[in-house]
This record gives structure tokens, sequence and C-alpha cells, in this order.
């Protein structure tokens, strides 16, 4: 065992003096020693109730013969750091995650792990981390939020984020408001769309790195703190067999993870953490493998906000489970993969059922043929930027718009509420990127104020920056070379004209290289606001966002 390094042995009898002052028995040194990675806090709505998913983890560890360890993780909610300072936070906390899981693991010998996140950044950082120490490791959620109830209609955060651009164009009294804060979100667990936590959780299942059901059961339910007993059982199993993230995250298990990405309508967010995740793999994921995978990947799911269809009744309609099977009957999936259940894919999905097809739809009544994501190339995004195709209104898929150019998310959300935005208008949001934030802040806010007013299908959005998987809309993100770094992007100016066609993948201004090149020398470098603290090292050391934002 490698907690041998810490148990056994005349010279390890000071360690040992140590464990036993945590009140460990001489029982318990003698069976593995499995972390139990929390990222429980008292301030993230989706990781408030996960002291009860680590408790139940641990009951199942012992169960099966292990000694389990709750070590703890950082975490850091995207809704209540949305449109301020604290969204620098967000992304860039992935790596503090990953660095920390490293060093938790590896520091303490532990033997295996359950990895306990929830929300956006906190599952793609625990993962990276367990795959760069590469013990026997897998991903236990702590499930989605129920969805909210407003005038007899299911809504979500993003309804919340929409209500205030109704609010501030006259749609929406205070009471209204009123309501619709205190009914949007119901209980504990990850926000009740198909939003970037979800969105990961989902993921985890398609890259065979958590067991069926990770994704899709809600938060509350008794079936979580079973599921949770069944993750530390299954843990021991992989301990005992020895299998390994990197046995697990193959080139073929990410074209999986990415065919169900496409099927489900994930968030944009995915094509930053797909990348990072392969990276700590020794993979290198394409942006364009993502538009090959899409061509030949029906779109089976419209969950919020994409459509009116939430978490709960996707667990309902079968989950994951489902999607993938519906895949893998088309011949789209690798089903021959190992996965941490200690079966192949096609043995976990053979009796999966399909129950509700509105919620899943067949594949021979799919909501598109090609996938949920599109990933556009042009003068503007020379190496890609990206697009929740399935969230968008069917006449904005091929327009040309009028270029309205903010630096910074608050300018932008100025004009908007401001009534500066017209129809026909695409608003352009620079120095958000993963350099120029830093952090490449989420832009909820600007997105949800042009559907609340009405705009989102007139009006598009693009930036260097990214979306939350709660935007709808044109909103076209990760633009990459990003403006910090000398993309076109920040050579655009207001009243340029730019053609997207999102069924061709093609986004190009109407402005000449010759014309950027005069433009280039014309520009002022743009000066950080980040003069210390981490965020300045984030900001010398991240790459760009069509490789993952990883740190270099």
């Amino acid at each position: 065992m490698i907690s041998d390094q810490i148990k056994t042995g005349v010279d390890r009898a000071p360690h040992r003096s140590l464990l036993y002052a945590l009140g460990l028995t001489e029982e318990e040194l003698s069976r593995p020693l499995i972390a139990v990675v929390s990222a429980q806090s008292d301030i993230i709505p989706g990781h408030v109730h996960l002291d009860k998913i680590a408790e139940a983890v641990k009951a199942g560890v012992y169960a099966a013969g292990g000694t389990p360890v709750v070590v703890p993780a950082i975490g850091v909610c995207d809704g209540i750091v949305m449109g301020h300072k604290g969204m620098h936070y967000s992304l860039a906390s992935r790596e503090l995650i990953a660095d920390s899981v490293e060093t938790l693991l590896t520091a303490h010998c532990f033997d295996g792990a359950v990895l306990i996140p929830n929300c956006d950044k906190i599952v793609p950082g625990m993962l990276m981390g367990a795959i760069r120490v590469n013990i026997p490791a897998l991903v236990c959620s702590g499930g989605p939020m129920l969805a909210g109830h407003v005038g007899g209609k299911k809504t979500s955060l993003s309804q919340m984020f929409e209500a205030v651009g109704a609010y501030q164009a006259g749609k929406l009294d205070d009471a209204g408001l009123r309501k619709c804060e205190q009914s949007s979100c119901p209980s504990c667990g990850s926000c009740s769309g198909m939003f970037t936590a979800n969105s990961m959780n989902c993921l985890c299942e398609a890259l065979g790195m958590a067991l069926p059901g990770n994704g899709s059961i809600p938060a509350p339910v008794s079936a979580r703190i079973q599921f949770a007993k069944h993750s530390g059982m299954k843990v021991m199993e992989l301990v005992e067999k020895n299998i390994r993230p990197r046995d697990i995250v193959t080139a073929e298990a990410f074209h999986n993870a990415i065919t169900v990405d496409m099927a489900l309508g994930c968030s944009t967010n995915t094509s930053l953490h797909i990348p990072a995740i392969a990276h700590e793999a020794g993979l290198t994921i394409d942006l364009k493998q993502f538009n090959e995978i899409s061509e030949k990947t029906p779109n089976l799911c419209h969950l919020a906000p994409a459509g009116e269809h939430f978490m709960e009744e996707l667990d309902e309609a079968g989950g994951v489970s489902a999607v993938m099977k519906e895949l893998a009957d088309a011949g789209l999936l690798h089903t021959e993969l190992p996965t941490v259940t200690g079966y192949t894919v096609g043995e976990n999905i053979a009796h999966a059922d399909n129950r509700d097809p509105e919620v899943i739809r067949p594949l021979d009544k799919p909501y598109s043929a090609t996938g949920g994501l599109a990933f556009l190339f042009g003068n503007i995004a020379r190496n890609g930027c990206v697009v929740k195709r399935s969230a968008v209104a069917p006449e904005m898929r091929v327009h040309s718009c009028t270029a309205r150019v903010f630096e910074g998310e608050e300018a932008a959300v100025k004009a908007i509420f401001g009534g500066e935005i017209r129809k026909g208008d695409i608003v352009v949001i620079l120095y958000e990127g993963p350099k120029g934030g830093p952090g490449m802040r989420e832009m909820l806010v600007p997105t949800s104020a042009l559907a609340g007013m009405g705009l989102d299908k007139d009006v598009a959005l693009i930036t260097d920056g990214r979306f939350s998987g709660a935007s709808r809309g044109a909103s076209i993100g990760h633009v990459s070379p990003e403006a910090a770094a000398g993309g076109e992007i920040g050579l655009l100016r207001d009243g340029d004209i730019i053609d997207i066609d999102m069924d061709k993948y093609t986004i190009n201004a109407r402005v000449t290289d010759e014309e950027f090149a005069c433009r280039r020398a014309e520009q002022k470098p743009h000066e950080s606001w980040v003069k210390n603290g981490w965020l300045a090292r984030y900001q010398r050391m991240v790459s760009s966002a069509d490789e993952g934002a990883v740190l270099k």
C-alpha cells in the first residue's frame, strides 16, 4: 500500500503517533487510507450539504474495509461572485484546487480517493489533481438542485438573472422580482439546469470517472446518499485492482465525453475543462475535434437554459446512461472502455432505458442533427471561439451585425441597461480573457440582461471572456487569441460589421488585414488592474482559452 510509507516500520513510529493523535486505531491503520476530498462550505449552495455526502462516502469506505479520512478543498460560487471583482477568481481557482488535491494526496500517501465536488471549477479542478497524482480515485458529486417554481412554471438561477433585465425594462415590478429571488433556488445542490456544474458532473460519467447517476440524482433525495455510500465502497475495489485514472481517461474516453456533451447540450465551459483535464493525462484536445464530433452527434436534450426541462427530469428520464444508450445504439460511442464501476461503458449502459422521449429525444427525432456546441473560426477568432448553438434562436445562427465595442463587462452592462443597444448590434466585450481579465469572467449579467429585455433574438454578444452555462442566445465566447494577447478582437471598432455563420463554423469582421495592421500600430497597450496577489502570477502563466486556460 502507498500508505505504508507513513505507517510501516520502526522509522515511521513518529508518523504513527500523529495518526493515533487523530483518534485512529491500529485496526484502522492496517487498512488502506482513503482520502475523502470534500469541498463543503457554508457559502456555496451546491456545497452546503457535502458534509452529509462525505459521511455517506466514509460509511461506504468503512463497509468495504478501508479507512476514510476527510480532507478539504476550496470552492467559489459562480452565481454569488457574478458581475463583480470576485468573478476574476472563479476559473483561476481551478488551478488552486488541482494543486491542493495533488498536495494532499501525495504528501499524506493516500491509497485512494473519493472526490466530492459539485460546482463549476471544483469538478474539473479535483479531477485534474487526481489524474496528476494517478492513484485509484472516482468522483462523487453532491447532485443538482431541485427546480424552483414561479408563476406555475419551473425556474432556475438563469431565470433569476433574466428577471433583473425584465425589471430594468419595466416588465417586472418589485413584488415580482422578490417572488423570483425567493423561489428560484429552493434547495441545496448545483443549479438545476444544464449549466457548467451539472455539465461537468454528467461528463464525469461519460468519461468513466463516476458511477451512473453522478450527474443527475438530485441533491436532496435519499438516492444521493445511497449513491455516495456506493462510491465509497467502489473506491475500495479500485484500490484492490489498482485501477487508476490514467487507465480510464484515454483519448477514446474523451471522444465519448465530447459526444455526450454534444447530445446533452452542455455548457460552453466544457470546452475549457475537457482540454485542461486531457492535458493532465498527457493528451491534447483540438477545438476542431469538437466540431468534427458535433457534425456526427444529434442534440437530444434541451435542458434549461436551452429549454424548459431541468436536471430532475433528466434523472427521471433515465439520466446520462439513457442518453449514452441512445448514442451507443447509433455506434457513436466507444463501448469497450473501462470505467470506475469495474465494468465497460457498454456494460454500464446495457440496461439503461429512455423513460421520457421528450426530455431525451430518440435518435430519429433529435432537437437538431448536430451537437449543442459550435466552434467558430475566422479573422477575429483565428484559434477559435465557442457558442452554445442549441440555445440560439434559429434566426440568429446565420446573420450579420454591427459591433458595439466595450472594454470590460461593466461598461457593456451600463450600455445595455441604459438602452444604448439596438436590434442588429453585437456587443463586443474586450479584455476579459484568461490574461486580460485575468481569470476569464463569466458574462451572465449582460446576456441575462439582453434576454430579460427581450433582445436575445436580436442582439449577439462576443467576448474573449466566457459565459455561464446559464447563458442563452447568440453568446460567443472564449475568443482566441484574446485581446490582451494581441488578438484581432481587440482591434474591433464601433460600426464594424461582423458576419456569423454557426452552421459553417465561421465568424469574420468585414475588416481587411491591412486595416487591422493599421489599427494595431495605433493601439495603446492595455494596462492590467492586477498588481499583486496570486492573480498576478496566474496572469503571467495562464495559456489561451483554446488550450483550456491551463498554466504553463
